[in-house]
């Protein structure tokens, strides 16, 4: 399922696996530190604004217009991010895009952290409102998360569909 080596986007370096799990746990270990701020401010609500405006941001930049759920999948799962959270996709048709996630380093980084459960399955909501922004970006598409790694199930589930 995952490759011992992932060729970096629009660059000709190749680094490992766990290279690139190392740069998501990284990312992991910022939004941790950026919400324990914004807890003790009184607040995390703008943490999922900013995520979400990201998403929004790579619904225009990467994957609009869409055109179809195999151009779409042609993005969400591309190198190195496939082999990183050794995605599998269950199904794909014109309306339905299933993917199975079996590995996630930000939660890994916020396990090593010692983070309690409720802690990292509030993390990696604030985290998935990035690919609900892209989502909402495009406008046509319905988003849905059955099951999180984050909340202790054995993979994350994202399910899009047309709306």
């Amino acid at each position: 399922m995952a490759t011992d080596n992932a060729t970096a986007a629009g660059n000709d370096a190749i680094f490992s696996l766990e290279q690139m799990r190392g740069a998501y746990e990284h990312r992991a270990l910022w939004l941790h530190y950026l919400a324990e701020k914004a807890v003790e401010d009184g607040e995390n609500g703008p943490l999922h604004q900013a995520i979400l405006k990201c998403g929004l941001y790579h619904a225009d930049v990467r994957f609009a217009p869409f055109t179809s759920m195999d151009d779409f999948d042609e993005v969400f799962q591309s190198e190195p991010a496939k082999s990183v959270f050794e995605m599998e996709t269950i199904e794909k048709d014109k309306d339905t895009l299933s993917i199975d996630f079996h590995y996630c380093p930000l939660v890994e980084a916020w396990k090593k952290l010692g983070l309690p459960q409720d802690e990292i399955s509030a993390l990696c909501d604030i985290a998935m409102d990035g690919d609900r922004g892209i989502i909402e970006g495009l406008g046509c598409l319905k988003f849905d998360l059955p099951k999180t790694i984050a909340n202790g199930d054995d993979v994350c589930q994202i399910r899009i569909t047309r709306k």
